[in-house]
């Protein structure tokens, strides 16, 4: 299991094995989650602290897994964890006046797809991106660089999924008058 998705089935299974006392079985959820937990974090502003923020996020699902509704889907709810604590990472370095880079390199494997794109047009496009508003700038990074669907990006960021839909169209709004074709 390397970052690839797995059946609701053998997750609940997962679940049911760590709820029972079985650590080993987190460890499998850790190494199943964590490539998207890490691309979550740094695309939210974790940058060079987002080793730390993910560590920290499967901690605290740890911790709270009494509390996670078994009927829910565990990538959704592992990362609102991970974006709770990217906020708050991000609000701590702020607070504490450090000078740090946000945009950490990223250890992501571009598809062949990307790829194709010139590199003068990825860009321009990240540069567009990086440029809207938070909210704005938070579902198009959930939607097309995690790749999350509406549902997910939904429960990631605590939003109602209208919500999702109207702040997306907006963005797209925005980046298509941006960064014409």
């Amino acid at each position: 299991m390397s970052g690839g998705r797995i059946s609701e089935v053998d997750e609940v299974a997962i679940l049911a094995r760590v709820r029972s006392g079985d650590s080993a079985a987190y460890g499998e959820l850790v190494l199943l989650h964590a490539p998207i937990a890490k691309r979550t974090a740094v695309f939210l502003g974790a940058g060079a602290d987002a080793d730390d923020v993910v560590q920290e996020a499967f901690v605290k699902a740890y911790r709270a897994l009494g509390s996670f509704r078994s009927e829910a889907a565990f990538r959704p709810w592992l990362l609102r964890i991970v974006a709770n604590e990217t906020r708050n990472a991000v609000r701590s370095r702020s607070r504490r006046s450090r000078r740090e880079e946000l945009a950490a390199p990223l250890d992501v494997v571009l598809d062949p797809a990307d790829a194709a794109v010139s590199l003068v047009r990825r860009t321009e496009l990240l540069a567009a991106v990086s440029a809207l508003p938070e909210p704005q700038r938070l579902v198009v990074t959930c939607r097309y660089l995690l790749e999350l669907d509406e549902q997910e990006t939904a429960v990631v960021l605590g939003w109602p999924r209208g919500t999702v839909k109207s702040r997306l169209h907006r963005a797209l709004d925005r980046l298509r008058k941006e960064v014409p074709a």
